[in-house]
């Protein structure tokens, strides 16, 4: 049985250098942040104070890179070339890494967002493209990838460092990968359903998926959002349970 977790959360992802009103708290129950990046939300500002609170908080710091993409939240698949998904990722990365040496710190990991992350999932051309942006920016980075896909394929490919991620708050369908948003169900908004399920995956290793079938799944960090209407006392009631079962926080 798994005695260790990585609770992970996206953070920074407001502009006007105005942190989001959950972020400082939410650091209290989570190991490390995805901090956006500017290209689906974020901007310098924002990055320097986030950077700032993940440095008093003591959690680890990771670069959240996006399709640009600011008037859907970087959600909308876009159809790029791999040359330049690379770069994208590559420039995002060094962005935020520039706010979090200036804070006497190191990066920690990167982690997709949104459509890019989902993607990346499926396709080995933009999940090679990805894993090799990190590992040409610091071989010592770890990639967050859905655990199973193809982004923890090309990250053992080329030798860098992956965690396998699942979900508190999303539905997973049969093949592993998480229930499209613009369906239905692919949400889970009762807290303690989706407590049931955090502590299924992280204890045995397995997801019951939409149609009610089990499969198994590598759980080595669980990302938690930051955006709901009750995102403390979610991460807190995860947090404290975890806590209770014995199992500690700590990174992959």
């Amino acid at each position: 049985m798994i005695k260790s977790i990585d609770l992970n959360c996206d953070l920074g992802e407001s502009v006007a250098g105005i942190p989001m009103p959950n972020d400082a708290q939410l650091m209290d129950y989570v190991s490390s942040v995805n901090i956006a990046c500017g290209f689906h939300a974020g901007d310098a500002t924002t990055m320097a104070e986030t950077v700032k609170i993940a440095v008093a908080k003591q959690v680890k710091i990771g670069a959240h890179p996006s399709f640009p993409d600011l008037q859907n939240f970087g959600r909308k698949e876009m159809n790029l070339p791999a040359k330049e998904v690379y770069d994208i990722v590559l420039y995002q990365i060094g962005a935020l890494s520039g706010f979090v040496k200036a804070a006497g710190t190191k990066l920690h990991h990167v982690k997709p967002h949104g459509a890019l992350y989902n993607m990346a999932a499926k396709d080995s051309q933009l999940a090679e493209a990805i894993a090799q942006a990190v590992f040409d920016f610091d071989p010592t980075l770890i990639l967050y990838g859905l655990s199973g896909s193809k982004m923890i394929d090309a990250a053992r490919q080329i030798g860098l460092r992956s965690a396998a991620e699942v979900f508190a708050d999303r539905t997973y369908q049969n093949d592993g990968t998480l229930t499209p948003r613009n369906q239905e169900n692919a949400l889970i908004t009762d807290s303690k359903l989706a407590l049931a399920k955090v502590l299924a995956m992280v204890r045995e290793q397995q997801v019951v998926t939409l149609d009610r079938k089990k499969i198994n799944i590598q759980a080595q960090t669980v990302c938690i959002h930051g955006d709901g209407p009750h995102a403390i006392a979610f991460a807190k009631m995860i947090f404290e349970s975890l806590t209770a079962d014995g199992i500690t926080l700590n990174l992959p």
